[in-house]
């Protein structure tokens, strides 16, 4: 039944000498108690949807890493804090002169940030401080825009290095203070966490990281 435009309800009048019976106000306690109730009670659902939320993008999209050392010097410096992509490598594979997060292989329990020199299936030639990398084809890789200039930051010994099909050659950028596949080898596949995306601290340095085009 539809009412009119002008017809409102009333709450019916209780039943007995016409007269309505009252519930005693609650006291102040109550209210407060009960407002504070709902308060928390509202706090406590924004808390379990943005942890719902941003659980995983913690673990499985982005994750945050501070460099710590200086085998990355000048690129990342001691204490820089990164922003760490994890979910690019679900869909295509690491490329050529990508800085990337991965387990150290002698010690799983430890993270290393290196750059991606060698790629699988490629022959890594070390000499003269030059590499050289061949599939085939032999590039010479120019890394002038972000070693250092400095006759100190050498590659060593010179070694030729051949990598499976599920393995990458890294090294850090300031050579002469890095551990990396020069002394232990290759890194394989599963072992890569992500890229370094972003740097977000310092501030004055904050930047999102570009990979070098060789």
């Amino acid at each position: 039944m539809v009412l009119p435009d002008n017809d409102y309800i009333v709450p019916p009048r209780s039943r007995g000498k016409g007269r309505q019976r009252t519930q005693p106000a609650p006291s102040a306690s109550r209210r407060f108690f009960g407002a504070t109730g709902r308060f928390v009670f509202e706090v406590a659902k924004v808390v379990l949807v943005a942890l719902l939320i941003i659980g995983p993008i913690r673990f499985f999209v982005i994750q945050p890493f501070e460099v710590n050392g200086d085998s990355m010097h000048p690129s990342f410096l001691n204490d820089d804090y990164l922003i760490v992509d994890e979910i690019s490598f679900r869909f295509r594979e690491p490329t050529r002169g990508e800085v990337v997060i991965f387990r150290f292989p002698r010690d799983r329990s430890q993270f290393f940030i290196k750059r991606i020199i060698g790629l699988p299936g490629e022959t890594v030639n070390i000499k003269d401080d030059r590499i050289q990398v061949s599939d085939g084809e032999t590039l010479t890789l120019d890394e002038s825009g972000y070693l250092m200039t400095s006759a100190s930051n050498t590659l060593g010994s010179n070694q030729e290095v051949v990598l499976r099909e599920d393995e990458y050659y890294v090294l850090g950028d300031n050579r002469d203070a890095s551990s990396d596949s020069r002394s232990w080898g290759p890194i394989k596949r599963s072992d890569i966490i992500g890229r370094a995306w972003f740097r977000a601290y310092p501030f004055d340095r904050a930047e999102t990281i570009q990979t070098p085009i060789y």
